[in-house]
């Protein structure tokens, strides 16, 4: 699974945040020098460490309203819903799965970040399938191509991925567990 940390426009945001093993000195003494100012929660069964980073940095956190059994945070979040502007100039999109997932628009670094509406697969973006897949998900995500993105960033698999590889995904059979 992957983290994000983003710097933009004097904030520091972390999404959909893992933590460092405490023995890991080197990456937490760069998180300690420039301590997150915003924990973002991109899906409910996402909430991973957003208590642990909002407790040890006093950050903002942001994040979906309704959470899963027993994996709510104790953090109380603020709202996260498509249109929403984060700290830093963050746009939250809509993907078509009804608050299952937030994906962000991060204009700085031209770049969408999803937690579970993509991911890669034997070297492959793919689209996550869920229902209303054709109804709605792929219209959701082709209305993104209007955002001038190069950068694609998923939490399962190779982390990183090019606009083409977005463009792709929107035409391939969706990815099924």
């Amino acid at each position: 699974m992957t983290s994000t940390c983003v710097e933009s426009r004097g904030e520091v945001l972390v999404l959909d945040a893992l933590a460092p093993p405490e023995d890991a000195q080197e990456v937490w003494g760069r998180l300690d020098a420039n301590a997150p100012s915003v924990a973002v929660v991109l899906k409910p069964d996402h909430v991973r460490d957003v208590d642990l980073f909002v407790g040890r940095y006093s950050c903002r956190a942001f994040g979906p309203w309704l959470f899963f059994r027993g994996d709510a945070p104790e953090t109380e979040l603020e709202d996260l819903e498509p249109g929403v502007e984060l700290p830093g100039g963050l746009l939250a999109l809509y993907d078509g799965r009804y608050r299952m997932e937030t994906p962000l628009w991060l204009p700085e670094q031209r770049a969408l970040v999803f937690a579970d509406a993509l991911t890669e697969r034997d070297g492959r973006l793919l689209v996550w399938g869920s229902r209303g897949h054709e109804n709605r998900v792929l219209p959701a995500l082709r209305k993104m191509l209007e955002l001038p993105f190069e950068h694609v960033i998923v939490s399962h698999g190779e982390p990183v991925h090019d606009r083409s590889a977005f463009e792709r995904a929107l035409d391939l059979p969706p990815f099924r567990e």
